[in-house]
């Protein structure tokens, strides 16, 4: 599980408070699921989609059935959810401890309403980078 929040950047006001996201996934042979010769591209995809959550000062955490049951014994939430549904309910999205999505994974439109008033990173300096225009 990795998380990351982004706190104060020079003198700027403090920034809405940060979500927390917690995926929770059916099992697979690894913790991300992106292993093996032939790698599904959602998984590809929602890691990215997390990656950039992170970067807007989202906690975001990531359970994998077979890796992290003890995160799906310990939320009630999660654990009803299956009781009703079965592994059909997997995956699931909670934001800030409550379901918002699951049977799928969320897109990064969906992601970022969920997100609300988090503030966009900062932009690069003009030119690129480097100056150069390049990274």
């Amino acid at each position: 599980m990795s998380t990351l929040n982004i706190g104060l950047v020079n003198d700027q006001a403090p920034s809405a408070p940060s979500r927390r996201l917690e995926l929770f996934e059916p099992a697979m042979c690894c913790e991300s699921g992106v292993c093996g010769p032939s790698v599904d591209r959602k998984l590809l995809e929602i890691r990215e989609d997390l990656r950039w959550a992170e970067t807007r000062g989202a906690k975001v955490g990531r359970h994998n059935l077979s890796s992290d049951p003890d995160a799906f014994v310990a939320s009630s939430k999660v654990t009803g959810l299956m009781a009703a549904f079965g592994d059909d309910a997997l995956p699931a999205l909670l934001v800030d401890g409550d379901i918002v999505l699951h049977g799928r994974y969320p897109t990064r439109d969906e992601l970022a309403g969920f997100l609300g008033d988090i503030p966009e990173p900062l932009d690069p300096p003009a030119g690129g980078c480097g100056g150069g225009g390049c990274c």
